[in-house]
Formats: structure tokens, C-alpha cells, sequence
């Protein structure tokens, strides 16, 4: 029967915290609206940052006449690894301008090359960015192989068409180049796959270091845990409730963080549903530990909401959260390592972008549920009712 008194406890505080924040329209502000407006402005700005885009569509587009040559060209640009799109057959009728690359052909282009006239093509692409350069790398080698097998063609005599422009293009060549995989293709996560995650680790850490440790320095100031300390409550309930209420705050803010991400922006959370909510779940606990302890050693709210901006900045900042820190230096690598946001943005970029498996996981949750009970002792050691 103790430890059941012992958990009721706990629990009513804990709900009576949760409560109390949902009613504060700050509280809700920077934890549904805020956040959603930094994922649609953040995503939107960096769409293109960081590698090539996912889904490498490329829409033709070709004047009159255009000949076999348009289709060598499209067949080379599929050998190079992207998708050829026609747009005027796209049976949901996407025009050619709404998409993010395009190349336009001139009219009559077959005639005009073999005339020998000099023509070119236009590729536009909508960003620019390290996946612009491999766009137009792909597009110069389809081109320039084009150019090489006419070239080849007229050397030699032969007539030149669509057959025998296949039959040069998919003929065995003398020098092959054996390529084999090194490891696992780490696309860099750029656009809403960045920003959804590293938003939702920043403002958790925000949200929670500020709610949490408020309510409890309002608390303290207006007499509310000298009237608790007075009521047949264990102090250690006290502090396992307030630990639970913001970590309750923190499970309503990533869950809305997760489902806003998946329906609206279409972000892929991996195929390791569990590890995430083992992720998300330790680094919430943490932060929640971590707010007690704020809320404990600060001396006002003014003080305590300060001090969590400015480490939600500096660790957003440090840990990832506002860029890959995959395209940082390694020494920012290496010290985003030792930063709970390094930590979570690490374990998610590992199971969103990077497709390793649950267990690449298992240091991170465990480093953090061991911060947790740290951060919790030193919490439980330095609370205070008055």
C-alpha cells in the first residue's frame, strides 16, 4: 500500500502540473503554433540544402519535331539515375514550370544537329546548392554522350538513326570500370526532414526548461509547495510528479510535433517506429529531469525562461538541430556528441536518413536514460518547498 499512496501521489501532482500548463497561452503558443511555423519556413528555405534532392524527376520538354535524338537524350539522362518526365502526358497534368528540374529541347533539334548546325539545350533547376551541381553533371553527361556516339557514327560511315544510335549506346565496351559497394549511401537530410526533427528537439528543450521550471518557482514564491509540504505527501512524489507532468507536456508536444510532420509535410520517419518513440521518449525524460533542476537552482522565472533560451539557441545551434551538422566541421561533429541535442539529432538522422538498424540506437537512449536518473538525483538532493 505505500508505494501505490506513493504513486497517487505523484500522479495527482503530475496531472495537476500538466493542467496547469495547458492553461497558459504561452504554453500553448510555443508548443502547437510556433513550431509549425518554423517547420513550414525552415523546410521551405532549405528544401535544397545539404545533397541531391530525394525523388531526381527530371521534366522534358521538346519543341516540334524534335527527332530520335530526344529520346537518346532521355535514355542516357535514366542511365545517369534520374527519372525522365514528359509533362504534357502526365496524366494529373502537372505543368511543365511546376517542376524543380527541366530541360527544354528546341524545335526540329534532330535535324538541326545532323545539318550540322550548332543548337542547345536549357536545363533550369528551382534551387541551387551541392544538388544543383550533380543535376547538371547528369545532364552534361547525357548530353555530351550524345554527341560523343554522332560523332562516333559520322567517323565511321554509318547511317545514322534511332537503330543504330541504340545499338552504339547498349553495345559492350572494351574498358568497363567494376564498381562495388563501400558502405551505405548517407544522404544528408535537407527540407522537412531536417527542419520537422531539429525544430521539434529545439522547442521540446524550450518549452520544457521554461514551463517546467516557472511553475515551479511560482510555485515556491506564492506558498503553493509550502501548503503541499504540509499535506501527507512524501517529497519524493513531489518531485516524481513534477518530473512526469513535464515529461506528459513533452509526449503532447512530440506527438503533435510527429503527426504534423507526417500529414502535412510529409516527413518519413524510418521503418523503426519503436526505436524513435525510444529516442524521443528518453530525450523528453531527460529535458524533463533537467527543468526540475532549472527550476531548483533558479533564483526567478525571469531568470529561469533566460537561462532555457538561450541554451535551447546555443544547443539547437551545437546539436544540429538548425542544420545537418553533417555538413559541419568534424570538430562540430564531434562536440555536438557531447550535447543532449547532438545526441537526439544523431539517433535520428541514424534511423530517418541513414536507414542502420534499432541497435545503432541503443547508446544514445541509454546515455540519456542515464542523464535522466542523474539529473533526476540532483533534482530530488536540491528541491525545495520554500
Amino acid at each position: 500500500m505505500p508505494s501505490r499512496s506513493f504513486l497517487s501521489s505523484a500522479w495527482l501532482v503530475a496531472w495537476h502540473d500538466l493542467r496547469l500548463n495547458l492553461r497558459q497561452k504561452e504554453t500553448l503558443l510555443w508548443t502547437f503554433l510556433m513550431p509549425a511555423l518554423f517547420f513550414w519556413f525552415i523546410g521551405t528555405v532549405t528544401s535544397g540544402f545539404g545533397g541531391a534532392d530525394a525523388g531526381p524527376s527530371i521534366a522534358l520538354r521538346s519543341g516540334a519535331d524534335a527527332g530520335f535524338i530526344e529520346g537518346e537524350l532521355a535514355a542516357r539522362l535514366t542511365d545517369g539515375g534520374a527519372t525522365v518526365v514528359y509533362p504534357d502526358d502526365d496524366p494529373e497534368g502537372t505543368a511543365f514550370e511546376d517542376y524543380r528540374r527541366r530541360i527544354e529541347l528546341p524545335e526540329h533539334l534532330t535535324e538541326r544537329v545532323l545539318s550540322g548546325e550548332s543548337v542547345a539545350l536549357t536545363f533550369r533547376r528551382r534551387e541551387a546548392g551541392l544538388g544543383a551541381s550533380l543535376d547538371a553533371f547528369t545532364v552534361r553527361r547525357a548530353t555530351y554522350g550524345v554527341l560523343a556516339d554522332l560523332i562516333t557514327l559520322a567517323a565511321t560511315g554509318a547511317e545514322i538513326n534511332a537503330a543504330s544510335m541504340q545499338a552504339l549506346r547498349t553495345q559492350e565496351r572494351a574498358l568497363k570500370v567494376e564498381v562495388s559497394t563501400a558502405g551505405n549511401l548517407e544522404r544528408v537530410p535537407s527540407g522537412f526532414q531536417q527542419a520537422v526533427p531539429g525544430t521539434m528537439v529545439m522547442f521540446t528543450l524550450v518549452v520544457l526548461l521554461t514551463s517546467g521550471a516557472s511553475i515551479l518557482i511560482g510555485e515556491r514564491k506564492s506558498g503553493a509547495l509550502l501548503r503541499l509540504a504540509a499535506a501527507p505527501i512524501p517529497r519524493g512524489s513531489v518531485v516524481l510528479g513534477k518530473w512526469f507532468g513535464n515529461l506528459m507536456l513533452g509526449g503532447i508536444q512530440v506527438s503533435f510535433a510527429v503527426l504534423l510532420g507526417t500529414f502535412a509535410f510529409g516527413v518519413q520517419w524510418g521503418p523503426e517506429p519503436l526505436a524513435l518513440a525510444a529516442v524521443l521518449a528518453a530525450y523528453a525524460g531527460m529535458i524533463a529531469a533537467i527543468a526540475i533542476l532549472l527550476g531548483n537552482l533558479a533564483r526567478s522565472e525571469g531568470q529561469a525562461v533566460g537561462l532555457a533560451v538561450v541554451a535551447g539557441n546555443v544547443l539547437g545551434a551545437l546539436g544540429g538541430c538548425w542544420w545537418p551538422i553533417e555538413v559541419t566541421p568534424k570538430a562540430m561533429q564531434s562536440l555536438a556528441m557531447f550535447l543532449p541535442t547532438g545526441w537526439t539529432m544523431d539517433a535520428l538522422h541514424r534511423l530517418m536518413a541513414f536507414g542502420q538498424p534499432a541497435v545503432s540506437v541503443v547508446p544514445h537512449v541509454a546515455g540519456m536514460t542515464l542523464a535522466t536518473l542523474l539529473c533526476g538525483w540532483l533534482a530530488a538532493k536540491t528541491f525545495r518547498f520554500a
